[in-house]
């Protein structure tokens, strides 16, 4: 590191206090003239895995773009967080133990390598799992991680699903390097406080914070993540209601953040969702409370139980022993399963040649109709025969004593066959004599389609036999195809996000298809890791954890909240003193409870994504940030866009595949970030000529 380097460069480690390092700011409670003299600023507000992503891409882009002013007076950076930089509110060390990344340790990156295509310099760096064997191997791990971290780091592997808190470590190192590889002349400033407003002076965009400090800046990044909102007006209703009859509701938010301690051992609660967030709910409440899953021997399970295990050959069996402090779960959602468990292997056959089906060419010309394309009709076929072509490749290349021809003769008439048609059905059904072998969309979207009981107490077994046998694909390297499958759906996942932020869709599609496909695309590739999968299993054996079947309906009289389900068909209803909204909030910039979003709104500075039918009835409101798709700028209430503020993540009409990523598989994430990166630096004044354009 060079010696002029300012310590305002330093981050601290995950578990050590954070604090703001004012370096090249405005003293707290002033605010500099328009005329006075300052250095070329960005301010990115959050300092999460986004934002250090973006400024990743201007660490390495800046020497190419803005040679010159570099060389001159510099450029200030300013991070600005209340979460500690690096890891941001999701990540952050400060959470439970329990909780586990979704992710295995050898899947996570937040550099570039030669797979990502885009306008930026390609800078590798360390994986997750790279991380972790330089420093087992090199570093000091106690003095870096302490000793809970260090004992964690000892146990991983490639296949591991670390903790948040040992991922909170890595996110720390990852923009400790960050800083390190800034060049010359550019200064990072870290600030643990909150962005309460953005305005501006003439061409200047000013910051206030809430620790009293004020940032004037050319460029605004706003990389904020899930925003808190205020509740809807069901939420609200629903409170209320609940409220005058003496229950108990817990809304939609964080679950590490939620106060679960209203919740009384014994109690029979009722969850709504069964994503992850559900997922966490369940740690807490159980693991959390004193619980234990040790190894099942199957000695006292009951025959349903073992049948269901000889036929499913669940990987794994947990028992679970309780702790007497811990609830009764009823846990219901529309699919009324959990998510599709990750898979624990690798492809046997290869990255699949994608995209090959739904190009960007494809995407292009579908731009270019000029007229609104319906997603059911016109891109589905599309997604479906890439999904397959996924599914399919792997399947011939990695277990070809399972199929009746060659690649090249099956890739051809595969191809020429439009999805779901005879010519289709017909060829895969001949070439893939084994059921299991096929690719089957319907049941990987409703995986409890078909199944009823005439109780609670029934429909059990069968749901766990239907979970079980999901969860022994994901791990059985007999079928790697689900891989294969994945892999091709990130591939759909880019071009659906290209036609999302252009106006080829039509309204319904958006209003309709596109949440149906995020939530799909959510349930294949954000599921957990088997082992969590195994400990609902467990749970529900133990009678700890029930799940209500596919269509959860919910009603609440003086009795208490009552649940059923299409599952449950004429049977009698669940009644609990308690309802969690096991997941995140909607996004809402109109019920935000972030006040600078709140206020760009109120001002037509930024704008709430509504989608209107043919004749202007509203469709949906999605609540999202509106911004420019290729680059992040906002859209502005005049029909503008701002080029020079940006907004990246979760809360706006741009949906990237999450904050990191695999390495090797051209990420999108990677991508966007240096798209928004590259704008930017665009965007500031006196940066070299001709040195931004876009991949």
């Amino acid at each position: 590191m060079s010696p002029s380097r300012p310590i305002s460069r330093t981050v601290p480690s995950a578990t050590a206090p954070s604090r703001t390092v004012p370096s090249g700011t405005v003293p707290s409670g002033t605010e500099p003239s328009r005329s006075a003299a300052r250095n070329p600023a960005v301010v990115i507000v959050g300092a999460g895995p986004r934002g250090v992503g973006v400024l990743e891409r201007m660490v390495a882009g800046a020497p190419e773009v803005y040679a010159d002013v570099l060389a001159g007076p510099g450029l200030d950076v300013h991070l600005v967080d209340p979460f500690p930089a690096g890891a941001g509110r999701i990540w952050r060390h400060t959470q439970s133990p329990l909780l586990a990344m979704n992710s295995m340790a050898a899947d996570v990156t937040m550099w570039t390598d030669d797979s990502v295509v885009c306008a930026g310099p390609i800078a590798p760096g360390p994986s997750f799992w790279e991380w972790a064997q330089e420093l087992r191997e090199h570093g000091d791990p106690v003095a870096e991680l302490g000793a809970e971290g260090a004992a964690e780091l000892a146990t991983v592997t490639a296949s591991t699903f670390p903790t948040r808190r040992l991922q909170s470590h890595y996110l720390g190192a990852v923009l400790r390097e960050v800083l390190d590889r800034a060049p010359a002349g550019m200064r990072v400033h870290l600030h643990r406080t909150t962005a309460k407003s953005l305005t501006e002076d003439g061409p200047d965009q000013i910051v206030r914070l809430a620790s009293g400090t004020t940032l004037r800046a050319d460029v605004v990044v706003l990389a904020s993540g899930h925003l808190d909102a205020a509740p809807t007006p069901d939420e609200r209703d629903l409170a209320a209601r609940a409220g005058e009859l003496g229950l108990r509701y817990l809304p939609p938010e964080q679950t590490t953040d939620s106060d679960l301690s209203v919740i009384e051992p014994g109690e029979t609660v009722l969850a709504r969702g069964l994503g992850l967030a559900f997922v966490d709910l369940v740690v807490l409440l159980f693991e959390g409370r004193g619980g234990r899953f040790v190894p099942d021997s199957d000695s006292d399970s009951d025959a349903a139980d073992a049948d269901a295990a000889a036929t499913t050959g669940e990987p794994g069996r947990l028992r679970y022993i309780p702790s007497g402090r811990e609830p009764v779960l009823i846990a219901g959602s529309p699919r009324g399963a959990t998510y599709h468990s990750k898979t624990h292997y690798q492809l046997r056959g290869g990255i699949p040649p994608l995209p090959h089906f739904l190009t960007p060419e494809v995407t292009d010309g579908l731009v270019a109709l000029g007229r609104p394309v319906d997603f059911r009709e016109e891109v589905w076929p599309l997604m479906a025969k890439e999904i397959g072509w996924g599914w399919y490749h792997e399947l011939f290349h990695g277990h070809p004593d399972r199929v009746g021809t060659g690649w090249d003769d099956f890739a051809a008439r595969f191809a020429a066959a439009p999805h779901g048609s005879p010519e289709e059905t017909e060829l895969i059904t001949w070439v893939v004599p084994d059921p299991l072998d096929r690719l089957d969309l319907t049941a990987l979207d409703r995986p409890l389609e078909g199944l009823h009981a005439p109780d609670l107490e029934s429909l059990q077994a069968r749901v766990r036999e239907r979970i079980a046998e999901d969860l022994r694909q994901h791990v059985d390297e007999r079928h790697t195809p689900h891989l294969g499958a994945f892999v091709a759906m990130l591939s759909v996942f880019t071009e659906t996000t290209r036609l999302a932020g252009s106006d080829a869709l039509s309204a319904r599609s958006r209003a309709r298809d596109l949440p149906w496909w995020q939530s799909f695309f959510n349930s294949v590739a954000s599921g957990p890791p088997g082992f969590r999968v195994r400990e609902l299993l467990a749970l529900s054996r133990s009678g700890h954890l029930a799940f209500l079947g596919a269509g959860m309906d919910l009603t609440l009289d003086r009795d208490g909240f009552h649940a059923t389900s299409a599952s449950l068909a004429g049977a009698d209803r669940v009644t609990a003193q308690v309802l969690v909204d096991a997941r995140l909030p909607d996004p809402s910039l109109s019920r935000t409870a972030d006040p600078l979003l709140g206020g760009l709104l109120a001002r037509g500075e930024a704008v709430e994504e509504i989608l209107l039918d043919d004749d202007g009835t509203l469709l949906r409101n999605t609540g999202l940030l509106s911004v420019r798709p290729a680059d992040g700028a906002l859209y502005t209430a005049d029909g503008g866009v701002h080029e020079r503020r940006f907004a990246i993540g979760p809360h706006t009409t741009v949906k990237v595949a999450g904050a990191f990523t695999r390495p090797g598989t051209n990420a999108q994430s990677l991508r966007y970030n240096d798209a928004v990166a590259r704008a930017v630096l665009g965007s500031l004044p006196g940066r070299t000529a001709d040195t931004c354009s876009s991949a």
